[in-house]
């Protein structure tokens, strides 16, 4: 693998009495590294969350209605908020950092917090109201079970105000990217999982039913997040102070890009969406195996993806303002290749340790041996998008990067349309697993896409050495798939062994595979300083 040239630092900004207006220039690979540690810590916390879940309600009915009433305002959250707004509001903050001046700057960032303060709040007032159609809607299988629809009613009127304070938390987050601040946004999320682990244990016995503390928890976390990052806001300078700025040109241009992009970034959280509502007409039990394996597969996603999508898009930004198409495309091929380098032995290990990973982490009280086997499947299913779904994270910013939204949601809306025809030939032989391989059969087609439109305009040019690059990686999978083969027992061993004895396996499996396609990919010619990048 060739290595990256060390570019130097960019002039830095001017002096005033709040953040530089100038254009910094960062180390992406010890920003990533950043966020990944802190997006690592909120992960583990949310393993030990989903834990406490999956031991105290295992996959009953009341956990498949949690399931559904926290994953429509989160997954609007990912939609509006860490997806399509993101996209749309930080390249055109990065331009006014860049090219204007520090009031017309906080100008804009005020105008934004109020209107999309307003709408947000129309919307969540609209949703409470509306609960009960929400959940037909989003679970059109639960109107045949009173139960789970009254439960999901319920909590659904609790967790919605979620989205408008988590995605004010988003907006907030993502001046604090914009000026290369990352570890904060990161770290937030950890009091989403704090807040639920703390309901689960200290509200089940004050609530009608105990599985509503959970939707209590998350309603805490959401003004949890936004209280923590505003003094950080405000010792920058840079604490909204929201004003009605529908008429605003900067935000009449986010909103411009904003519409489309709500299609372009978002197809995977789309695609899980649909993955729920259809699984609500399989047997119960079918919404919570999907959740329990997507969680897993968000780990590797959100530590590394997302952490890299969350540095190279100001960069990407950057670059585009300052029109330096070299750089940028030089930015995005570091991207793909340290995603390739992470994602490709993560999604294998998730494959091949898919059973005692969730038979390791979530089989200590309600969860069933059937359980247990049923979301493994899912797991090795949403495995193979792994990659893809990461890719996705790095390659889309190529595009909102230079404000281009309508090329991601032709790539988007085609990628979607597959995957429910997959969707409908795969539920029917597969089941919840059929849900989860059309979602990673869309992900790679919306990776192809991506990539060929980048490559084919001249965007993005591959630089040297690929073919090398892929031998090198080919020679670190290999060894760590051997490994995991011959050493993980048969599926039956983890059902039965102890608690004790699983974690001690799997945790000498994950160590043994780090190290040994460490030393591989070290033995075959990669060195740090080959994923060393400036933004």
């Amino acid at each position: 693998m060739n290595s990256t040239p060390n570019l130097s630092p960019a002039g830095s900004g001017q002096e005033g009495n709040g953040p530089p207006q100038g254009k910094p220039s960062i180390s992406l690979l010890r920003s990533s590294g950043v966020v990944g540690v802190m997006t690592l810590i909120s992960r583990v916390l949310g393993l030990i969350r989903d834990i406490v879940i999956a031991n105290l309600f295992g996959a009953t009915a009341g956990a498949d209605a949690f399931f559904v009433a926290f994953k429509i305002p989160n997954f609007l959250r990912r939609l509006f908020a860490e997806g399509a707004f993101s996209q749309a509001f930080v390249p055109v903050l990065s331009e006014y950092r860049t090219r204007r001046s520090r009031e017309e700057t906080l100008g804009l960032i005020h105008a934004v917090a109020g209107s999309l303060g307003l709408v947000l709040l129309v919307i969540t007032v609209v949703a409470i109201i509306a609960s009960p159609l929400l959940a037909i809607v989003f679970a059109p299988g639960f109107v045949d079970d009173p139960v789970k629809m009254d439960h999901t009613v319920y909590m659904l009127r609790i967790t919605f105000p979620y989205l408008l304070l988590i995605s004010m938390t988003a907006f907030a987050g993502a001046i604090l990217n914009s000026y290369d601040n990352f570890a904060i946004p990161a770290l937030t999320p950890v009091l989403l999982n704090l807040s639920m682990i703390g309901a689960a244990f200290g509200l089940t016995s004050v609530v009608s039913e105990p599985v509503y503390a959970l939707a209590w928890g998350v309603l805490i976390a959401g003004v949890a997040q936004l209280l923590f990052q505003l003094p950080f806001l405000s010792r920058m300078g840079l604490l909204p102070m929201p004003t009605m700025g529908f008429s605003h040109p900067g935000v009449r241009r986010i909103l411009k890009l904003m519409t489309p992009a709500l299609f372009g970034v978002s197809v995977s959280q789309i695609n899980l969406l649909l993955d729920t509502i259809l699984a609500s007409f399989l047997v119960t039990g079918s919404v919570s195996w999907l959740y329990y394996s997507d969680r897993l597969s968000e780990l590797p996603l959100g530590i590394f993806g997302i952490a890299i999508a969350t540095v190279i898009l100001p960069s990407l930004s950057r670059r585009h303002a300052d029109t330096d198409s070299k750089r940028f495309s030089e930015t995005l091929d570091w991207g793909v290749r340290f995603v390739l380098l992470i994602g490709a032995p993560a999604s294998l290990a998730l494959a091949l340790l898919s059973t005692p990973l969730i038979s390791t982490l979530f089989q200590h009280g309600a969860l069933t041996d059937h359980d247990v086997l049923m979301s493994a499947g899912s797991l090795k299913a949403y495995s193979l998008g792994l990659l893809f779904f990461m890719l996705v994270k790095v390659l889309a910013p190529g595009y909102f990067a230079r404000q281009d939204t309508a090329s991601p949601v032709k790539y988007g809306l085609i990628a979607m349309g597959t995957n429910m025809v997959f969707n409908l030939i795969l539920i029917y032989p597969l089941a919840h697993v059929g849900l989860a391989l059309a979602t990673s059969g869309s992900a790679a087609l919306n990776t192809y896409l991506l990539a060929r439109g980048l490559i084919k305009t001249g965007v993005y040019t591959p630089a040297a050495g690929w073919v090398r690059y892929g031998l090198q990686l080919t020679a670190g999978l290999a060894s760590l798939g051997l490994f995991l083969y011959l050493c993980s027992p048969a599926d039956s061993r983890w059902l039965t062994a102890s608690t004790l004895d699983k974690s001690l396996w799997v945790g000498g499996l994950c160590i043994g595979g780090v190290l040994i396609y460490g030393a591989v990919m070290w033995g075959v010619g990669i060195r740090t300083h080959h994923l060393r990048m400036r933004g």
